[in-house]
């Protein structure tokens, strides 16, 4: 069954457009003519009025090439249809074959081009070729018409390849945008959670103990409104980024865990710190060291905030790096904060360390408490 459905043509012929329509135009015209003169010269037909007829049709059918990017298949089964009487058309049926094979399915190019040979088959016995047999005239005739269509399948072809590789490349760019989102997204979780949590921390001191001193109270104010501007501040860039794709927010390195583990004391934490590291990591270890702290650290303000926690990396180039959070048993459930989802920050840390190459365990411990470990290759 043909696929009449039109493909989409565009509103307006490019300058290439006209540039192939015309030539094409021209070389149906010149092929007709020059069948038409070889015809007469070898036989020529008695009358004129049959002559106009054919000129009148060679131009008719002519004209129809500028309709072939529309309707192909029309243009093509109308000019197969002149040319069994007409031997003008023969030029122009053979462009409408060519469009057909470049705009149509295969099998829609097959099933015209097997109609296309009852002209040849007709011109076997109504003009019949005295310098070439039957035989050898209708295998010229079909070979003439292979190639057409031949042409046609190959360009057919080609754009399709074409399209593919183009949606490929779009396929590829969307996925590559997503895993950059996805990575944005956990930037943002890890480093607002850590800046957030510090705020619900001093805050809560200030609910729980309203009649602190002046000078406390201000302290906390100060801590609060210094978290409130880093927070800010770690929005606006993460926002930077997802408006310019392109760009990559600051990463943090092994060296700023230090930082992160001092601002949790300024906040009320009890962290130490045991670090046994004899050169510099890899920056990737590095930072995935660094979150692996941030969201122990958040996770124990979230859940136990009044808890001790010890911090551990050692580890040295060619065995790998490990580091471990733990803290100990508070006797207090503090419940979910809201709008978050159990689980949500360590299932992304999982993520990161896998991308890094290592594993992520974490659990509680025999004394009641919970731990953080990650185990990362180290080249």
């Amino acid at each position: 069954m043909l696929d009449t459905l039109p493909a989409p043509a565009p509103a307006r012929r490019s300058p290439r457009d006209w540039t192939v329509d015309t030539a094409l135009f021209l070389l149906a015209v010149a092929y007709g003519v020059a069948t038409a003169k070889s015809r007469g010269a070898a036989a020529p037909e008695p009358g004129l009025n049959w002559m106009y007829l054919e000129q009148i049709a060679g131009a008719f059918g002519s004209a129809l090439l500028w309709l072939r990017r529309r309707k192909p298949v029309e243009v093509a089964s109308v000019l197969i249809a002149l040319s069994v009487v007409f031997e003008m058309v023969a030029g122009a049926m053979l462009v409408a074959l060519f469009s057909v094979a470049v705009r149509r399915s295969p099998r829609t190019t097959a099933i015209v081009y097997a109609a296309s040979l009852l002209p040849v088959v007709s011109d076997v016995f109504t003009r019949p070729d005295t310098g070439l047999s039957a035989f050898h005239f209708f295998v010229f005739g079909t070979i003439v018409q292979g190639a057409a269509v031949g042409w046609g399948l190959f360009i057919h072809h080609r754009r399709q390849l074409l399209e593919q590789v183009a949606a490929e490349a779009g396929l590829r760019a969307e996925q590559a945008q997503l895993r950059a989102r996805e990575e944005v997204a956990r930037e943002m979780h890890d480093v607002l959670g850590h800046r957030l949590s510090l705020l619900s921390l001093h805050a809560g001191a200030l609910e729980y103990r309203p009649d602190a001193p002046s000078e406390d109270i201000a302290r906390t104010a100060g801590v609060i409104r210094q978290s409130a501007h880093q927070a800010l501040q770690d929005l606006r860039e993460v926002l930077t980024v997802l408006r310019a794709p392109a760009g990559e927010l600051p990463q943090p390195t092994l060296a700023d865990v230090h930082r992160l583990v001092a601002e949790s004391c300024t906040a009320g934490m009890r962290v130490r710190l045991l670090k046994d590291i004899p050169e510099a990591v890899p920056d990737l270890i590095g930072r995935t060291v660094y979150r692996v702290v941030q969201e122990a650290l958040t996770n124990v303000r979230k859940h136990a905030s009044g808890a001790a926690v010890s911090v551990q990396v050692t580890g040295k180039a060619g065995e790998g790096l490990t580091v471990e959070v733990s803290n100990a048993a508070t006797g207090v459930r503090h419940a979910q904060s809201p709008g978050m989802s159990p689980g949500q920050g360590l299932a992304g840390l999982a993520e990161r360390v896998a991308l890094a190459g290592g594993r992520l365990e974490y659990g509680p411990t025999g004394e009641g408490g919970w731990e953080i470990g990650a185990r990362l290759p180290w080249p």
